[in-house]
């Protein structure tokens, strides 16, 4: 009796793979057989498309260098400091914008209108300002993730339900009490995504300026790949990146999750 309970438990707990999932799968594998195809056809130029496994081998002689290991932390780094000083600075300017019309009028619009620029035009100045260390890379990822973080929290604080406002006024708190109490519960998801598309602006601007003047970094790891033709090595390097950032995204969003939960 317990055996048939566990099987019909196991059989009413559906397919151990959901069609959204099979055709993720699906999607990866046409795609890596359609780059293995492309590098053995001879389509292209030598090594410009190099097969999987020289790929493979690649990022195993590239995780066993412990040198790789601190171009890492130097990026990394370099993007933790740039998303938390962008992330503080956009967080306030979003909810100092979100709270007054007026403000928001004035200046709103040229975040919407910076926003788009490409940031990486910015570096010279980022150069003459901070020099040619990690304060130009930091100041630029800064820079990058301010505008979508800045955005996302102004738009947030204009969907907070004016009712919790006028309850906060009622009780007399004060501004940070607003703040901490008010505004940022209940702009959870503004904010988590506005983190997320930060992060993204962050990691690009910080290898934009790796790659353009730096000695260390993974950004300075890919050009000097790229300088010297090295293509399986610089593509090791740029799927340890995709993970990275998957990894960084998916720990936002869980965050951002047991943030819900606990406020429940």
């Amino acid at each position: 009796m317990a055996e048939t309970g566990r099987l019909r438990q196991a059989a009413s707990a559906g397919p151990l793979l959901s069609p959204v999932t099979l055709v993720r799968v699906a999607i990866i594998l046409g795609a890596l057989s359609i780059w293995e195809l492309l590098a053995h056809s001879g389509w292209l130029y030598r090594d410009v498309v190099p097969s999987l496994t020289r790929i493979g081998a690649a990022l195993v002689d590239l995780l066993s260098h412990g040198d790789y290991y601190f171009n890492l932390g130097v990026t990394v780094g370099e993007i933790a400091a740039a998303l938390t000083i962008g992330g503080m600075a956009g967080l306030a300017v979003g909810i100092l914008l979100g709270a007054n019309r007026f403000l928001s009028k004035a200046f709103e619009a040229y975040l919407y209108y910076l926003g788009p620029t490409p940031k990486i035009i910015f570096f010279p100045i980022m150069i003459m300002w901070f020099g040619v260390g990690p304060e130009s890379k930091i100041a630029l990822g800064t820079l990058s993730c301010f505008f979508p973080i800045a955005l996302s929290v102004a738009a947030g604080m204009r969907q907070i339900d004016k009712v919790l406002i006028r309850v906060g006024r009622s009780f007399r708190a004060n501004t940070m009490q607003m703040v901490w109490k008010i505004y940022l519960p209940a702009m959870r998801h503004p904010i988590i995504n506005g983190v997320r598309l930060g992060l993204g602006m962050a990691l690009i601007g910080t290898l934009l300026a790796e790659t353009k003047l730096s000695n260390k970094g993974i950004g300075f790891l890919i050009i000097q790949a790229y300088s010297t033709f090295d293509m399986p090595q610089m593509y090791a390097q740029l799927i340890v990146l995709f993970v990275l950032a998957i990894g960084a995204n998916a720990l936002v969003g869980r965050l951002g999750g047991l943030a819900n939960i606990k406020s429940k």
